[in-house]
């Protein structure tokens, strides 16, 4: 699958990052997966995060991510683009096992080819998603600062 405009050219890596970020917010693991190569490689800077390589497998995650982070929406605050390359800045929410809001900042570097999704590192951090989601790593961060 490749995404196209209405004029049936194939989408600009602009496009192609902003239409994967709020297919998230379908909460569909097909139409996120359908915006990356079938192989595809995740990676995450994050203590938290897992990487993976292919898309089959990145989808068969989705499922469980997805399960997990319940009305999950991705802000884009600015995209900047240099060729096929995307750094998309975004505020990720949700409300992680459908019971703690989480409000987490990060950037996603996208590398696009032949209108897909080839490779995604996801920077964000895992003390700011923790401090949201868990009473006991508030307290064992606070020494270091992190609220």
């Amino acid at each position: 699958m490749r995404f196209v405009n209405e004029s049936n050219e194939a989408a600009t890596p602009s496009a192609i990052a902003r239409s994967y970020l709020e297919s998230f917010a379908s909460g569909s693991a097909d139409t996120i997966a359908a915006h990356v190569s079938p192989d595809f490689v995740n990676e995450h800077t994050s203590a938290l995060g897992a990487g993976c390589i292919g898309r089959d497998v990145y989808r068969q995650r989705l499922v469980g991510f997805l399960a997990d982070m319940v009305d999950l929406r991705y802000e884009i605050e600015n995209l900047i683009v240099e060729g096929s390359e995307v750094a998309a800045f975004y505020t990720m929410t949700a409300n992680w096992q459908d019971e703690h809001p989480i409000s987490v900042r990060g950037v996603q570097r996208l590398v696009v080819g032949d209108g897909l999704i080839t490779h995604r590192t996801d920077y964000w951090d895992s003390a700011v998603f923790l401090t949201q989601t868990s009473p006991e790593a508030q307290t064992a961060l606070a020494p270091f600062g992190i609220q």
